[in-house]
């Protein structure tokens, strides 16, 4: 089987799937920001969120249901700069997994990747890292949200946590952007083979 890549692309299409699914699976998880409401673990993501309180009209009590799920719709979402930050990051996830799907398939075809395919695939990389990074930047701007406050102890505010903590799949979004944007990047520039020259 042909491959496109040298051995610094081998390298390039290895990393460059690592990178995409931890950003991609950070940012669906729901643990980005971690705390407690009446006594119970909570967590939230950009768009999902792990135990929320409901009112028991039966025994007049606010219980907290125990499950893990997204918002009911995109406006549900607790305020506005988490919304930016879900699309802005589901973009460069996106972004990020197209061009790690693809150099994955230039370990297979051959004459896919050229150099400046290899370059231009960088590009893409280092905007779709800098596209999550801007949203993970974003985040702690909605900590001020009424739902937040109501986890961490009625003490955050934008960049200030209160008693909750950042929650592993924040690391894990932006490790993987991070390394997207520096080593993948540079990585990209030395993937693709020299193209042969025709004589026609």
């Amino acid at each position: 089987m042909a491959s496109s890549l040298t051995c610094a692309g081998m390298v390039w299409a290895f990393l460059s799937f690592l990178c995409a699914a931890a950003s991609c699976v950070g940012f669906f998880m729901p643990y980005w920001l971690l705390g407690s409401q009446l006594e119970k673990s909570v967590s939230f993501g950009t768009f999902r969120r792990c135990s929320y309180p409901v009112r028991d009209e039966s025994r007049q009590t606010t219980i907290m249901v125990e499950q893990c799920g997204r918002y009911a719709s995109f406006q549900a979402i607790p305020s506005t700069e988490w919304r930016i930050c879900t699309v802005v990051t589901g973009l460069g996830c996106g972004l990020l997994l197209l061009v790690a799907l693809t150099a994955l398939m230039g370990c297979c075809v051959s004459e896919l990747i050229s150099r400046t395919v290899g370059r231009v695939a960088g590009g893409i990389q280092f905007l779709g890292g800098l596209l999550i990074g801007s949203g993970c930047a974003l985040y702690p701007l909605g900590w001020d949200s009424e739902e937040v406050r109501q986890t961490c102890g009625n003490l955050s505010n934008q960049f200030e946590l209160g008693t909750c903590e950042i929650g592993w799949a924040y690391y894990c979004t932006g490790g993987g952007a991070a390394a997207a944007m520096l080593v993948c990047t540079w990585l990209a520039c030395f993937s693709g083979k020299k193209q042969k020259q025709y004589p026609y």
